[in-house]
């Protein structure tokens, strides 16, 4: 009879184990066989509506101008009641607790960008399963529990800057990569992107890589450690402009010349450029996709299909469009592919 029982009992074990797995691949509805188009029907809401947005941090220049983007949309709307916004101050610990939060307060949908990729899974799953749609916005998560994901693409971002940097140095040379921090999904996206492209590169040597937080500071003190450990440095690979304006500063201290060094629209890497002459590229990550993110939620509360994935278009500067972008007479901390009116631009 106990033999009898502890099979019946390991059978129902694996039959929970097997719906949990069939439920967690059936968090949405999609309307197309290519599960690109998401069913929002069942999230059709009467406004008003109470939004949460749960962002990971204002930590750097970039987050700034994203939340700005991502409060600016929320402003346009009168049917938004309530718009809650949290600052995770990079912390996934802190993050799930600020989700707990929205979720009590009752919020119709949330919006997140997650500190790190699969530490805030429990959090958009337990909204999910309350019946909170998702928009996931800038980072990823690796569950499958959201209605859409909105970034531009940081695959693409880390793989152009890559071929760009490759082909300048005519295909071979010594290089340093300088990520953002670990764990996210920008930066893990980035550096995949950048090391499938050299993978064509074979004379293209890969130094080190180190994380640099997205913070010009901590990029400039790697970069002048490694200057110390590698007499010779081709190229340096900085999968945004916070750590790569660090990094030419560094080089600038160094007395050491300037070799090819990728970035962002951030206004101060475009300025060095400028004024400094050396080779660039800056491939946007626009921080306008908060406003997407919210006109996305809209469309959700609405009962109007979206895109379960959206990719939003990025700006590629170099030598021959830098003057159209650079402005010299703005701070450098402005990321210039911006949709903000000037009454919504960061203080000076």
């Amino acid at each position: 009879m106990k033999r009898v029982l502890v099979v019946l009992c390991v059978g129902m074990f694996f039959w929970v184990v097997l719906a949990g797995m069939a439920l967690a691949k059936d968090w949405v509805k999609f309307l197309d066989s290519d599960k690109m188009l998401v069913d929002t029907s069942m999230y059709a809401k009467t406004p008003p509506w109470k939004i949460g947005f749960s962002n990971a941090s204002i930590s750097n220049s970039w987050r700034v101008f994203f939340a700005r983007h991502v409060e600016y949309e929320a402003s346009k709307h009168p049917e938004i009641a309530e718009f809650y916004v949290t600052d995770a101050q990079d912390s996934p610990t802190k993050q799930l607790a600020d989700v707990e939060d929205l979720l009590a307060k009752g919020i119709d949908l949330l919006i997140i960008s997650p500190a790190t990729e699969a530490a805030l899974n429990p959090a958009v799953e337990k909204a999910m399963e309350k019946g909170v749609p998702v928009v996931v916005v800038d980072r990823k998560v690796t569950t499958e529990a959201y209605v859409t994901f909105v970034e531009s693409s940081n695959y693409q971002m880390g793989k152009i800057m890559a071929e760009w940097l490759a082909e300048k140095l005519g295909g071979k040379g010594n290089i340093v990569m300088l990520s953002g921090i670990a764990g996210a999904g920008p930066a893990e996206d980035r550096l995949k992107g950048a090391m499938d492209a050299f993978k064509n590169y074979p004379g293209i040597k890969v130094l080190e890589q180190q994380y640099c937080e997205w913070s010009p500071v901590l990029g400039k003190q790697v970069m002048a450690t490694l200057i110390q450990k590698y007499p010779q440095i081709d190229g340096v690979w900085a999968d945004s402009a916070l750590q790569g304006s660090g990094a030419i500063e560094a080089l600038q201290e160094a007395g050491k010349p300037i070799p090819p060094v990728t970035g962002e629209d951030m206004n101060r890497y475009l300025k060095m450029w400028k004024e400094l002459g050396f080779e660039g590229v800056a491939v946007s990550f626009p921080t306008w996709q908060g406003q997407v993110a919210v006109q996305k939620a809209i469309d959700i509360l609405n009962g109007i299909a979206v895109p379960r994935y959206v990719d939003c278009p990025r700006v590629i500067i170099t030598k021959e469009n830098l003057d159209k972008f650079v402005r010299m007479d703005l701070p450098d901390e402005f990321f210039m592919d911006s949709r903000l009116p000037e009454e919504w631009l960061p203080k000076r």
